[in-house]
């Protein structure tokens, strides 16, 4: 398929800059795949689409402050470090600005010296492999040093960093938040639950693999970057249970998908950890999940290629079409839609 399958128009001013005041009041936009037909609703009607003994899997992953600032050794120029994924106790992979002063060896220095990062190796997408020494715990020091990194089509600073964290954050290592699970409050949670409603929690730190841009013209020649993730045994066994009985599984959000069709085999999900590196687009047939509560997002992306998979490429553009039409706010901080 030509990447152009996927594109569309979106108006600048549709792009949310900022979450809204209470976070189960966006608005939903309902997509029935079998049919196509569309229905506009407000997030916290989602218990009206969701029945007893249906499974709800949602993706625990906490962000960290994975941006930091820090100087080139013996230079003193500046350098940006994004942190994607943890390889190791002390190594991680980055992307690194500008990517031309960091070659294999470099050393940049972050809070006057309190934390260093050497470059070990050059990656295949162009980032950097970089070997971290510190005195203490990494994980505070980088709550000292870090941002939180928000998407580059947001302009705006973010008043209270954790409105870019679900209510259910736990495990921290994703650069970028699950962003389909920031609509749940307690209060809908539990109201979920009182329905009848598993709500079963997996893991998947977000990296580049979500956000890297296809830049290939036939979308099947892209290759997808791998992500880790982690299946509980008593998650695995809810959801094997819901397939064996024939209760849907929904997941929250593309991270969830990706992690439990990643752990299908040999008929079931299977508990344990992973890398998924799973690249879902159109053709793709599901083997855990039948429905997904997603945001909208960016054209031409995985993203919305792994939505068409599920629901149709046409019910997908032309829902994208009508939300554009109804004004609705796109990306990360943007209103949802429930495919079901």
């Amino acid at each position: 398929m030509h990447i152009s399958e996927f594109d569309y128009d979106l108006p600048e001013e549709l792009i949310a800059q900022e979450p809204i005041p209470q976070r189960d009041r966006s608005r939903l936009l309902v997509l029935h795949h079998s049919t196509g037909a569309i229905e506009h609703r407000r997030f916290a009607d989602i218990l009206a689409y969701l029945q007893k003994g249906d499974v709800l899997v949602c993706n625990n992953t906490r962000v960290i402050p994975a941006r930091l600032f820090g100087r080139k050794e013996g230079t003193g120029a500046l350098v940006e470090v994004f942190l994607l994924r943890q390889l190791d106790q002390k190594r991680w992979e980055t992307l690194v600005r500008p990517g031309k002063r960091v070659r294999p060896g470099t050393r940049v220095v972050f809070g006057g010296g309190i934390l260093a990062a050497t470059a070990v190796e050059v990656t295949p997408a162009g980032g950097r492999i970089m070997e971290f020494a510190y005195e203490g715990i990494f994980q505070e020091i980088l709550s000292g040093l870090g941002e939180v990194p928000l998407p580059p089509y947001i302009k705006k600073q973010l008043a209270d960093p954790e409105r870019y964290q679900t209510v259910y954050a736990k495990e921290p290592g994703s650069a970028a938040a699950p962003t389909a699970g920031l609509h749940f409050t307690p209060e809908l949670i539990e109201k979920v639950c009182q329905k009848g409603v598993e709500w079963v929690e997996v893991l998947l730190h977000v990296g580049l693999g979500t956000f890297r841009p296809v830049k290939e013209e036939e979308i099947e020649r892209h290759q997808m970057h791998e992500e880790y993730y982690e299946i509980p045994e008593q998650a695995a066994q809810k959801i094997n249970q819901a397939l064996a009985e024939g209760r849907r599984v929904i997941a929250v959000g593309t991270t969830s998908t990706r992690a439990l069709e990643s752990a299908f085999a040999d008929g079931k999900v299977q508990a344990g950890s992973g890398w998924a590196g799973i690249y879902i687009y159109p053709c793709y047939q599901f083997k855990v999940i039948s429905g997904l509560i997603t945001n909208f997002h960016l054209p031409k992306s995985t993203l919305i290629m792994l939505v068409s998979a599920l629901a149709g490429r046409e019910n997908i553009m032309k829902a994208y079409a009508e939300a554009v039409q109804e004004r609705y706010r796109f990306f990360s901080f943007g209103d949802a839609m429930l495919i079901i």
